[in-house]
């Protein structure tokens, strides 16, 4: 099955400098049986590759909800808000954990918030974006 995906840099620069601002997100993941799990994350997003990216803890549920996904992963919703500016981007998630890609996101969220603390539990849940909504 092909996706087409959208081409983010189309977007504009203002989308682009919207999802460099530091600003927090939600990140929305499916529970099964139950309501979607929703919790505030730091994203950066890749605008050239399409991928967003979020760092956290192995031990986390929103980390534990991704890895269940396992090669495939699975949808998610990614959102963030300033007033009446807002976007939201669609994907389906993986969670990584060489140490490449970890080091690479973590440079990535210095960049956009500030450096994240030392942690050895550390991986990246890698979203490949598949659709955007928004006002931005």
């Amino acid at each position: 099955m092909d996706i087409s995906l959208p081409d983010l840099t189309s977007r504009g620069a203002a989308f682009a400098g919207f999802w460099s601002e530091p600003h927090y997100c939600t990140l929305s993941t499916p529970r099964t049986g139950g309501p979607p799990h929703v919790v505030p994350v730091g994203v950066t997003l890749d605008v050239e590759r399409g991928v967003a990216r979020v760092i956290c803890a192995r031990t986390s549920d929103k980390a534990r909800l991704v890895a269940d996904g396992g090669e495939r992963g699975i949808p998610v919703a990614l959102c963030q808000m300033d007033g009446r500016r807002w976007s939201t981007l669609e994907g389906r998630a993986l969670l990584r954990d060489d140490r490449y890609a970890v080091a690479e996101a973590e440079r990535e969220y210095a960049e956009r918030y500030r450096t994240p603390t030392v942690d050895p539990l550390r991986v990246v849940l890698e979203v490949l974006v598949t659709g955007v909504r928004g006002t931005v």
